[in-house]
């Protein structure tokens, strides 16, 4: 989703975020969850580490990690992107077609993952590729990302967000990014992943001829 600095435009929304002390905690909470995870799974593998290893790990409760993740492979598959996927969506001039808008957006952020967190990223793809139980709940997790994407392109264009269209347009983008997520990590995760990223819009944008 490797540049050496955050891009500007991220960096900004996420000043203007400006999270209170009570978000800044849940964060907090989350990453510390997030870690003890990728940690336990790197030392004993995915089906042997537990939510309450978890839990312990991260010196919470097994609830509170149930509370931040409904289940194990939400732990992998979550972060906290899509507020700046929203507002940068809704900074983008009105004019300007969804998909370039969303090609921007998500290269942008991509970009900046890259260079902040590139090591989860190749953590969370291994585990797309090879663990099963994570690969089948990438869908439903998306869900979330798709209801936000939904309601700000209903809002540019006048549309409902359960119009038809605006579902086919959100899914065959999410689709796309799943595919070369998955592609990538399949393959070693050799190559540029932004130009594939762009490969796939370009995909999209040519209306998905072969």
């Amino acid at each position: 989703m490797a540049a050496t600095s955050r891009t500007s435009s991220v960096t900004s929304v996420e000043a203007q975020a400006q999270p209170g002390l009570r978000e800044r905690k849940k964060l907090k909470t989350r990453m510390a969850i997030r870690s003890a995870t990728y940690r336990l799974i790197a030392e004993q593998g995915y089906d042997a580490t537990t939510i309450e290893q978890i839990a312990e790990a991260a010196e919470v409760s097994p609830s509170t990690v149930f509370r931040y993740f409904a289940t194990k492979e939400d732990i992998v598959l979550t972060d906290e992107y899509d507020p700046v996927v929203e507002a940068e969506m809704r900074n983008r001039p009105t004019d300007e077609p969804p998909l370039e808008s969303l090609r921007i957006i998500m290269t942008e952020a991509l970009t900046a993952f890259l260079a902040t967190e590139e090591e989860e990223l190749r953590r969370r793809t291994r585990l797309m590729v090879e663990v099963p139980a994570i690969r089948a709940r990438i869908s439903e997790t998306m869900q979330d990302t798709a209801k936000v994407l939904a309601q700000v392109l209903a809002d540019r264009s006048g549309r409902s967000a359960d119009d038809l269209e605006v579902r086919v347009f959100i899914a065959a983008v999410l689709g796309a990014l799943r595919e070369v997520t998955l592609y990538w990590g399949e393959h070693d995760q050799k190559g540029d992943l932004i130009a594939m990223i762009n490969r796939a819009m370009d995909t999209l944008e040519g209306g998905l001829t072969l």
